[in-house]
């Protein structure tokens, strides 16, 4: 699941949209870049979010699963088109 998109569906921050940064049993780690950063992101229940069927860039996925450095802009800018893609 790292590396996918994924939708907040239960808590304060309600359809909010993500990127999952890590994962464990039962939680994952999201963060958006600007709230939730990859430094600090937000620890959510997988039974509260939901999966996008689609990854973040190539780039970005591959640093994830790596373990190398990623800034909160690029996780921001692969939000965005994400956020522009879906409302066409």
């Amino acid at each position: 699941m790292t590396g996918m998109f994924a939708i907040s569906r239960m808590g304060h921050d309600r359809d909010t949209v993500y990127i999952i940064v890590r994962e464990e049993a039962e939680y994952v780690y999201v963060s958006d870049g600007r709230l939730k950063t990859i430094e600090n992101p937000k620890k959510k229940n997988k039974k509260h979010i939901q999966i996008i069927k689609k990854e973040a860039d190539d780039i970005l996925r591959g640093k994830l699963l790596n373990g190398q450095h990623i800034y909160n802009e690029e996780i921001r800018k692969a939000i965005g088109g994400f956020i522009c893609q879906r409302q066409m």
